[in-house]
């Protein structure tokens, strides 16, 4: 079975997931998936995609990814301004980098471990055809109520009523960190925050990570 390293959120940490990568002894024939937020708030998005697109590195797309495509297409909501986190990437990016970017699914499928791998969640019970994009980038909670939700303090982290039979991997919340449910494994450790980049490794079922060089942004 190919070993498969998954990692957790970048964000332009091109430093760290060098590092993370040696401290897993990431060695050639191992596959390894991105859980998206390839870009943006950290110091080199473009090395990042670089790296990425040039080692054919797998990925889904983040909402910070979907951003600055949306941003490059002219597709975001009249007035809506840009902050200075995206617009370095809109400046760094190349052709190559953008078209890597938008070849990313939201959600990738890998049947030999029975991992689904998406970047912010699924909702439970929720067939996955219909599964709302928006909420595959951006899902946290869900409320006593049932309703899915953006927000941390809304209810119950999602991954925690999530009952398989895939084995979901995902980003995204960096506030609760990283995340193990019978079901769904969390990897956003907020390496951008100053914390860490953190990976999970298939089939031996072990977690790796290396400290962030420094605090990029504040959470």
């Amino acid at each position: 079975m190919t070993r498969t390293i998954f990692i957790g959120d970048v964000h332009g940490c091109a430093e760290e997931l060098d590092a993370l990568l040696e401290e897993c002894g990431y060695r050639k024939g191992d596959r390894v998936v991105l859980v998206g937020d390839l870009v943006a708030k950290g110091p080199d998005s473009a090395g990042v995609v670089r790296r990425a697109r040039k080692r054919r590195l797998l990925a889904v797309r983040g909402n910070h990814d979907e951003h600055v495509l949306r941003w490059r297409a002219g597709k975001m909501p009249e007035g809506k301004k840009l902050k200075r986190e995206h617009k370095q990437v809109l400046e760094t990016l190349e052709d190559e980098d953008w078209e890597y970017l938008e070849s990313l699914p939201l959600h990738l499928h890998i049947p030999e471990l029975n991992v689904r791998v998406v970047h912010a969640g699924l909702v439970p019970g929720v067939p996955l055809k219909e599964q709302k994009p928006e909420l595959m980038l951006n899902l946290r909670s869900i409320t006593p109520d049932g309703e899915p939700s953006k927000k941390l303090e809304d209810g119950a982290p999602w991954a925690s009523l999530w009952k398989g039979p895939e084995l979901i991997i995902f980003g995204h919340d960096a506030l609760r960190g990283v995340q193990r449910h019978p079901h769904a494994i969390g990897l956003d450790s907020g390496c951008v925050y100053g914390r860490r980049l953190t990976a999970y490794v298939l089939p031996e079922a072990r977690f790796y990570s290396v400290e962030a060089k420094r605090v990029y942004m504040e959470l």
